[in-house]
C-alpha cells in the first residue's frame, strides 16, 4: 500500500524559488512565486473550520484566521465540517476569495476520497489529527496539519511511519519556526553566541478552569457524535457568560483543549509551539529526555490511576512546574509562572525570545558583531526565509520537507505528551527516547496511547 516514492497526482517543478533579499536584510520567497499557472496550483481540501481557519465563521468582519493565505498558492475545492453553520459559512467566505464554491461536507472521507484534491489542510480538534492525517497521506495527498500534530506518542509514531514511507510532505502548522526573531535565535545558539546550553525555560502561562457544566443537546447543526469521532461517548455541555474567546464555557468547539479527552491543555497547546522552539535550540530534535519530573502540577479535580475521577468540568492542568532532563545533563522546565517565552541559558550567556521580541545581551552584541551571512537561512534548513503557508507550498514543489516536519515535531511534541503523562500521575516517568518507551512504569507505558472508540480506530 505504501511506495516511498509516491509524488502527488499534480506535475510539481522541482527546485525552490527565486529569492529576494527584503528590507530586513534576510531572504524573502516572492509572494506566491510559481504558483500563477492554474496547471501548478494544487488543489486544496480543508477539514475542520473553525477559527483557527478564519474567525469570519463566528464573526462576519474578523481577519483572525489561517485559512486566507492558502488561496495565494493554490486553489480551495472543499470545505468539511461536522457543523453546518460553519461549513455554510466556509463555503461563503471560499466563495468570496475566488469565485466558484467549493465543496460542503460534514464527513471528511469526502475530502480524501477525492482524488482531484492535492493537499489536505487539517484544522480539526486535537483528537481528530491523526486519523485524518493518516488517512490522507495514504490516500496519496500532502498535509498541513495544525498544532499539536497528535493526541498521544503513539499516534506519533504511527503519522510518522506513514509519513516517511509515503513521501508525502507534511508541514506542521508550529508557525513559530517561521517567525524571524525565532529563527535568529536558534542561529546565535548554533553559531556558540550563548556558549554552552545548560537550561532552556518554557513558559506557558496558566490554564483556564470551568464551573460545573451540565449536559445540553449540542447546537443545532453540529453532529456531536462525529464531532466526538475516536474519543470516549460523552454527552455535550455546555454554559454561557464566560470571559473566554468563545463567552462560554464548553467541552466542544475550541474549549476542547481544556479536556484530556479531546486535548493535553496548556502543555500540548502553548507547549507545542514553545516546547517546539526550545528543542529546536537545544539540537534535541532527533533524540529526547530521559527524565520527567512533575515537580509541582496542580489540577481543577482529583485524578486516580491517570484520569480524572469526575468529567462536567475542565480537567487539565492549571499550574504547574515540570523538569524534563536530557542524558548530557541539559535541562528543560516547562511552567506556567513566568513570561510568556523561551529563555535559553547557556555558559556563555542567556537570551529570551517570544512572539514579541528577542533579548538579552548576546542579542545586543550583534551590533558589533552580527552572525555570518547565511546562519538564518542555514537554520531554516538551507531554505529562504518566508511565511510558514509559503514554506509549505514552497517545498510541494521541491517535494522536500518543510520547516516543520514531522519528525522532528514528533519529538518535541512526545516531551510534551510525556510531561502530561507524569502530571497526570503525579510522578517521575523515565523514558527511553531511543526506543520511545517508559522505563518500569506499566502504567505510565500504557497512557502512551490511548484507546479509539468502536468504528474510528485508525486503520493502515
Amino acid at each position: 500500500m505504501l511506495n516511498p516514492s509516491r509524488i502527488t497526482r499534480r506535475r510539481f517543478v522541482a527546485g525552490s524559488a527565486s529569492a529576494v533579499v527584503g528590507a530586513a536584510g534576510i531572504s524573502r520567497l516572492r509572494q506566491a512565486h510559481g504558483f500563477e499557472s492554474p496547471n501548478e496550483r494544487p488543489t486544496i481540501g480543508v477539514i475542520g473550520c473553525g477559527l483557527r481557519w478564519d474567525k469570519r465563521v463566528m464573526v462576519a468582519n474578523a481577519s483572525y484566521g489561517l485559512g486566507k493565505q492558502f488561496p495565494k498558492y493554490g486553489d480551495v475545492v472543499a470545505v468539511c465540517d461536522v457543523d453546518q453553520e460553519r461549513v455554510q459559512r466556509a463555503g461563503e467566505i471560499v466563495k468570496g476569495w475566488a469565485g466558484p464554491s467549493p465543496m460542503q461536507c460534514s464527513d471528511y472521507r469526502r475530502v480524501i476520497d477525492d482524488k482531484s484534491i492535492d493537499v489536505v489542510h487539517i484544522v480539526t480538534p486535537d483528537h481528530w489529527h491523526a486519523k485524518i492525517a493518516i488517512e490522507a497521506m495514504l490516500a496519496g495527498k500532502d498535509v498541513y496539519c495544525e498544532k499539536p500534530m497528535t493526541l498521544t506518542v503513539h499516534e506519533g509514531k504511527l503519522v510518522r511511519q506513514v509519513q516517511e514511507q509515503s513521501g508525502a510532505v507534511f508541514q506542521v502548522g508550529t508557525q513559530q519556526r517561521s517567525s524571524r526573531q525565532f529563527i535568529q535565535a536558534v542561529a546565535m545558539i548554533r553559531d556558540g553566541r550563548l556558549g554552552t546550553i545548560r537550561r532552556v525555560v518554557c513558559g506557558i502561562d496558566s490554564s483556564p478552569q470551568s464551573p460545573p457544566l451540565k449536559t445540553t443537546p449540542p447546537p443545532a447543526g453540529l453532529d456531536w457524535d462525529r464531532w466526538l469521532g475516536p474519543a470516549p461517548k460523552s454527552g455535550y455541555r455546555f454554559q454561557g457568560g464566560a470571559s473566554n474567546i468563545m463567552k462560554q464555557w464548553s467541552n466542544g468547539h475550541y474549549e476542547f483543549r481544556w479536556w484530556y479527552d479531546f486535548s493535553g491543555g496548556k502543555l500540548t497547546d502553548w507547549g507545542a509551539h514553545h516546547v517546539d522552539i526550545a528543542t529546536w535550540g537545544m539540537g534535541k530534535t532527533e533524540t529526547g529526555p530521559v527524565m520527567i519530573d512533575p515537580v509541582m502540577v496542580e489540577h481543577p479535580v482529583e485524578f486516580k490511576n491517570g484520569y480524572p475521577v469526575r468529567n462536567d468540568c475542565y480537567n487539565t492542568a492549571t499550574r504547574f512546574l515540570i523538569n524534563a532532563t536530557y542524558d548530557d545533563g541539559m535541562l528543560l522546565s516547562i511552567r506556567h509562572d513566568t513570561d510568556n517565552g523561551i529563555l535559553f541559558e547557556g555558559t556563555e550567556g542567556r537570551i529570551f525570545v517570544n512572539r514579541g521580541k528577542l533579548a538579552g545581551k548576546p542579542v545586543e552584541e550583534l551590533k558589533q558583531n552580527p552572525l555570518p551571512e547565511g546562519a538564518l537561512e542555514a537554520v531554516y534548513k538551507g531554505q529562504p526565509l518566508t511565511d510558514h503557508v509559503e514554506n509549505f507550498f514552497a517545498a510541494l514543489k521541491a517535494r522536500r520537507d518543510p520547516v516543520s516536519d514531522v519528525a522532528s515535531h514528533h519529538r518535541a511534541l512526545t516531551t510534551c505528551h510525556l510531561a502530561g503523562i507524569a502530571a497526570r500521575l503525579g510522578r517521575p516517568v523515565k523514558w527511553d527516547a531511543e526506543a520511545e518507551e517508559v522505563v518500569s512504569d506499566p502504567q505510565a507505558q500504557g497512557l502512551l496511547d490511548r484507546p479509539k472508540r468502536s468504528g474510528y480506530e485508525i486503520e493502515m
